[in-house]
């Protein structure tokens, strides 16, 4: 259950086309129109900060057990990385990126247990070196070095109807975003 809106940045502009009023917009207000700048005058949160991104400037900002993010990972990939850099240097944070197709979570150390149907595409891509174990899906493998520029494992698919996870290091886990209700409560026992 979603109990609030953070515009950040120019994403208000998205959520005033909703009709949604944000409980704040965060950023440093560079792509915001001036529409949304005057609908929204009073929650404005600008941060002049351009060694930072929106997204870090929100993770920075805002202290919530769950957030779900939108808009983050479409358009540019330059953007798409750096937000992956800072979800691993936020790792204590529970995190979903919702996009068009997708929700992704990064798992901390530990055990990620999902629950899904046979046949569900399950992505893991190492956003730093990392010891993983997997079972559960129809590629499974145990204690594999993985790193950005080695071994990943992208499309792979749920051969049970529990996957696990077992990593030492930060991984990406992309599900399809119908799954979305899996991502979150995975995220949140990772973060």
């Amino acid at each position: 259950m979603i109990d609030r809106y953070i515009g950040v940045d120019g994403g208000a502009d998205h959520l005033l086309d909703a009709g949604v009023t944000p409980a704040a917009v965060i950023g440093d207000l560079d792509s915001l129109s001036c529409r949304a700048r005057a609908t929204f005058a009073d929650l404005l949160h600008p941060v002049d900060d351009q060694s930072t991104t929106d997204f870090e400037k929100v993770l920075q900002r805002v202290e919530a057990p769950m957030m779900i993010c939108l808009g983050f990972t479409g358009g540019r990939m330059d953007h798409t990385l750096s937000v992956l850099n800072v979800m691993v240097r936020f790792a204590d944070r529970a995190v979903v990126l919702v996009d068009e197709d997708d929700a992704s979570f990064l798992a901390n150390p530990g055990q990620t247990r999902l629950a899904l149907p046979v046949g569900t595409r399950v992505s893991i891509m190492p956003l730093g070196a990392a010891t993983v174990s997997v079972q559960g899906l129809q590629w499974s493998f145990a204690d594999q070095l993985m790193t950005p520029d080695g071994f990943t494992s992208p499309s792979n698919a749920a051969s049970e109807e529990e996957v696990t996870i077992t990593t030492d290091g930060p991984v990406l886990i992309t599900l399809p975003q119908d799954c979305l209700q899996t991502a979150l409560i995975a995220a949140v026992r990772a973060g």
